[in-house]
């Protein structure tokens, strides 16, 4: 194998050769890298070596080059930003830094800021270098065929006559050819990320009713799909046209159910049918309410009649609280029928002279459209929040339901349509943010954040498809002996602008946006993905997972964690469910079964947050729970408050006294600490233990303590 320095003539490059560019001025590094490369035969790399990022730099600008070896301490270029020039100039091409720092630290940077790998010189001597160079080439080598597949695709379906939209199994929409884009009125982008029922509205000619796809949309249906059916479609603008359409479902390799792709044209043999839909192009038809092209034209002429009178109008934007908690419970037919009743509850709080509107999903409009005192607005306000939370009896269910309202004024707070609807839509995040179930007027210094907000939830919408999401893992240790006796997973979300942020900002809007259960799913297949990595590596440790309570109520949750524990190869008893006593108490005997069956296949149960919820004995008796989490919000003032101490010592006898393990939660202190022991608590879990951290960083720390036995 040649390796020449950057002065050397370059040897002919064979089909099977890659080159390699080694940027680093120690020539005993480029020594180093010449002897742990030369056994590699079955992988030819020729490395042409330079001693300058310009060097680099200017080589790159040639061809040829299939992966970077790069030191980040150069003549021309120090430390991370080095990194940050050469990806800017070669963001596709496999950067591998090579280094005699081992700093776990410059690593991570290094990894998140584009390079491919992060190697000590140690590692190099341990003959890791080649296989490291190997993945980084081949992976770019598949990532590069899959662009060139997916943009063949893309092109063959942007070329054809029909209309393609993509769905995967959540019902939201993932794709949308050129042609489905001009039908439906909606962009890819705009459209990636929304319902289905938001995007692809039909309605049946002869009934005039919702037209549901000939499939349910669900991660395990493999209904067959029926013939082509004949509808109306409504466009977003309100357009109608007659469509033909059928559906298709896709699988993957196991066989499961991926997504949906639908195929629709438009037809013209229902043409004098659909025209005698007008009706249609201004009302939205699961709640016969306005739509927004009706509620546009509304507000518009309410806007000029108060500017003429000189009195005001008002815009309540108001989103049902958790709404997707009903469909994933009790499916989307109860839901649209719970959408009817929120609909005429609502119009029996206004006026004939006001407008009532479906604006999204979960999403209406009230347009008070002639109102003398701000009073006014707060009365109806409040009369739609009380008529909502009312019980509503829907097909023998009970379903209780609230909503967060923002109001904007005409014309404080805008002149035009749509900014009212904007500004009470932002008033809106603000009552989310105040505890949902109450309503806020609009403030301009709100503004920004509801803004943000907005932005989040929509990067949020693709977070999980583009990996963002990691798992950091915060210790649990055994007070009698300090041993590690578990780790709890807790999800963050690497942003790639706004960098790491903590679940509290996030972990809301995946339970309004409908994307808590994947996000959940994903959590528990890596938390037992990496436990499986550390008992491979003789580290085993018990992982836990927070799972929220919708994840808890999808009826596919026992088959799901059943199949990551066979996928994964992990025993179920290195696995730790943590629910929270709310979420035990939603559907209690549908729960009871559910956790009896897990229970079952060995995985272990905790209650989190214990003493904060109902806390009754009852369902301690009847829901095989293995570990009580006591709340940290008791655990912070055990040394100062002796209400807060009483709590603990009770629930610390409580667990001893049913056979369950305690663990205390928010452990920061010495003191704290001491009380616990004294109580006989045997298991804690804070900062004055551990952070959270990455899952190499809980690695060496296992390294250096012991792990206890785990679970029996």
């Amino acid at each position: 194998m040649a390796v020449p320095d950057h002065q050397g003539s370059q040897p002919p490059r064979d089909d099977m050769d890659h080159q390699v560019l080694l940027i680093a001025d120690d020539p005993a590094l480029a020594t180093m890298i010449r002897g742990a490369l030369v056994d590699a035969t079955d992988f030819r790399l020729d490395v042409e070596w330079v001693r300058r990022l310009a060097d680099g730099l200017e080589r790159l600008r040639n061809e040829g080059t299939d992966a970077v070896l790069l030191d980040l301490f150069l003549p021309d270029g120090q430390g991370i930003e080095t990194l940050d020039i050469l990806h800017s100039a070669a963001p596709h091409l496999p950067i591998l830094v090579v280094s005699d720092l081992n700093d776990e630290d410059l690593a991570r940077q290094a990894i998140q800021r584009g390079a491919q790998d992060y190697l000590p010189i140690s590692h190099i001597e341990e003959r890791c270098l080649p296989r490291a160079l190997r993945n980084a080439i081949e992976r770019k080598a598949a990532e590069d065929t899959s662009m060139v597949e997916r943009e063949r695709t893309r092109v063959t379906l942007d070329s054809i006559g029909d209309a393609v939209l993509g769905v995967d199994v959540s019902g939201n929409v993932t794709y949308l050819n050129r042609v489905a884009e001009r039908m439906t009125g909606w962009s890819r982008e705009d459209a990636s990320g929304h319902p289905l029922a938001e995007v692809f509205q039909t309605v049946d000619t002869t009934t005039h009713k919702p037209a549901h796809l000939p499939m349910k949309l669900d991660a395990r249906s493999n209904e067959t799909v029926g013939p082509p059916r004949k509808c109306v479609l409504l466009r977003r603008d309100g357009f109608l046209s007659a469509i033909e359409d059928f559906a298709t479902p896709i699988h993957d390799r196991q066989g499961r159910l991926v997504g949906v792709t639908i195929v629709f044209h438009e037809v013209i043999d229902v043409r004098p049918t659909m025209l005698k839909m007008p009706h249609l192009a201004e009302h939205e038809f699961r709640t016969a309410l306005p739509n927004p092209v009706l509620l546009n034209d509304r507000l518009g002429q309410a806007i000029a009649r108060a500017c003429c009178h000189g009195n005001q109008a008002a815009v309540l934007f108001l989103n049902l609280d958790r709404f997707t908690h009903v469909n994933d419970c009790l499916g989307r037919d109860i839901g649209d029928e719970l959408l009817q009743s929120v609909a005429e509850r609502l119009v029996s709080c206004v006026r004939d002279s006001d407008t009532v509107s479906r604006y999204g999903e979960d999403e209406f409009v009230v347009l008070l459209a002639q109102i003398e005192r701000v009073e006014d607005v707060t009365v109806r306000a409040k009369k739609m929040l009380t008529a909502l939370t009312m019980p509503h009896s829907i097909a023998g269910h009970t379903v209780h339901v609230t909503a967060s309202v923002g109001i904007s004024l005409y014309p404080r707070d805008g002149h035009d349509a749509e900014t009212l609807v904007k500004s009470a839509d932002i008033a809106m995040y603000s009552a989310k943010e105040r505890g949902r179930n109450n309503y806020q007027f609009f403030k301009h210094d709100a503004s920004t954040r509801a803004i943000e907000q907005r932005s989040l939830e929509g990067s949020l919408r693709g977070a999980l498809e583009r990996q963002e999401f990691v798992l950091h893992y915060q210790p649990k240790i055994d007070l009698r002996t300090g041993a590690i006796t578990g780790a709890e997973a807790l999800i963050r979300w690497q942003h790639p602008e706004q960098g790491l942020i903590l679940p509290a900002q996030f972990i809301p809007i995946a339970e309004d946006c409908n994307l808590i259960v994947p996000m959940d799913q994903w959590a528990v297949y890596e938390a037992c993905r990496q436990a499986r990595a550390w008992r491979d590596a003789d580290r085993p440790v018990p992982v836990a997972v927070n799972i929220s309570a919708a994840e808890l109520q999808d009826k596919c949750f026992f088959d799901d964690v059943r199949a990551i524990l066979e996928d994964t190869r992990l025993e179920p008893r290195y696995l730790e469910l943590e629910l929270t006593e709310s979420a035990l108490m939603h559907s209690p005997d549908a729960t009871a079964g559910v956790l009896d069956a897990l229970n079952a296949l060995g995985v272990q149960l905790a209650i989190d947050d214990f003493g904060t919820g109902y806390s009754s004995l009852s369902y301690l008796r009847k829901i095989p729970i293995d570990t009580l989490k006591i709340d940290q919000s008791f655990v912070r003032d055990i040394t100062a408050n002796p209400n807060d101490a009483t709590v603990v010592s009770a629930v610390i006898s409580l667990g001893h006294s049913l056979k369950r393990r305690v663990i205390a939660e928010g452990v920061e202190t010495q003191e704290q600490l001491a009380f616990l022991q004294a109580e006989r608590c045997r298991e804690a879990q804070g900062y004055y233990f551990g952070r959270p951290m990455v899952a190499a960083k809980f690695a060496k720390l296992l390294e250096t303590v012991s792990p206890g036995s785990g679970p029996n």
